[in-house]
């Protein structure tokens, strides 16, 4: 077994290798595209978050307050109840 046999081993040891880069590679690249699909769905959630934030306080500024126009909580109403008797 002489140096060609050497040099054979070596090339196939760096084919070996090559593909074991190769193959992480594109385990990182389909790392990254399940990272981007993960990132676009949480900002597309955000979005709606948002604009159904924004609606619903644009929805509480417009809505009149039927509330304050129809109970006068005055402490005057109550006061007939618990007259002090002497």
């Amino acid at each position: 077994m002489g140096k060609g046999f050497e040099v054979m081993e070596h090339k196939i040891n760096d084919i070996v290798n090559t593909l074991k880069v190769n193959e992480l590679f594109q385990k990182k690249e389909v790392e990254d595209k399940n990272r981007k699909r993960v990132i676009w769905a949480l900002a597309a959630v955000g979005i709606v978050a948002v604009v159904a934030g924004i609606a619903f306080a644009v929805y509480r500024f417009v809505t009149p307050d039927y509330y304050e126009d129809d109970f006068d909580y005055d402490d005057d109403l109550f006061d007939d109840d618990f007259d002090d008797e002497d």
